[in-house]
């Protein structure tokens, strides 16, 4: 037995494979690590089967096809999971991977939706490169509390300079 090329420390046999041989995914995390190791092995049947009607409209199967048979996928990180249990309607998946393909390696950063649609977990959409929310600073006054919550002002404590 082999572990599974989806990085989750399972064997594939308990892991991708049955949601690629066609039983659902149970959760959109699943689903994720079952789409990348589709990649890997080929099986651009099961892309098209778990995409939303708009997602399948969107997906080019000749440039899947190129893209899959010039690529050395070297691995999949899970980021983020937002929702996407086993009770939850949508969610989101952000993730890297890491790829080899003309002699260079690549790292791609996505945050993926899903949906479930009639039990099935679906892929809807991707960004890619995803931005975070900008922080938002606020300045301290000098004779203001301190932030750290030791009871002194700001300028006896952390802004001292």
């Amino acid at each position: 037995m082999s572990l599974c090329v989806c990085g989750s420390g399972f064997e594939f046999n308990h892991c991708c494979a049955p949601i690629l041989a066609g039983q659902p995914a149970p959760t959109a995390e699943a689903l994720m690590r079952s789409r990348y190791t589709a990649y890997t092995v080929g099986n651009l049947d099961h892309l098209e089967r778990t995409d939303t009607p708009e997602a399948r409209d969107a997906f080019n199967r000749l440039d899947a096809e190129r893209t899959a048979a010039e690529t050395t996928w070297l691995g999949l990180t899970i980021l983020r999971v937002v929702a996407g249990g086993v009770d939850d309607l949508t969610g989101q998946v952000e993730f890297t991977f890491r790829y080899r393909q003309h002699g260079n390696t690549h790292v791609q950063h996505e945050l993926s939706q899903f949906c479930r649609e009639n039990g099935a977990w679906l892929y809807q959409s991707s960004e890619m490169n995803p931005k975070a929310l900008p922080l938002r600073v606020s300045k301290v006054g000098r004779n203001e509390p301190c932030a750290c919550g030791s009871g002194k002002k700001y300028k006896k404590c952390c802004g001292v300079v």
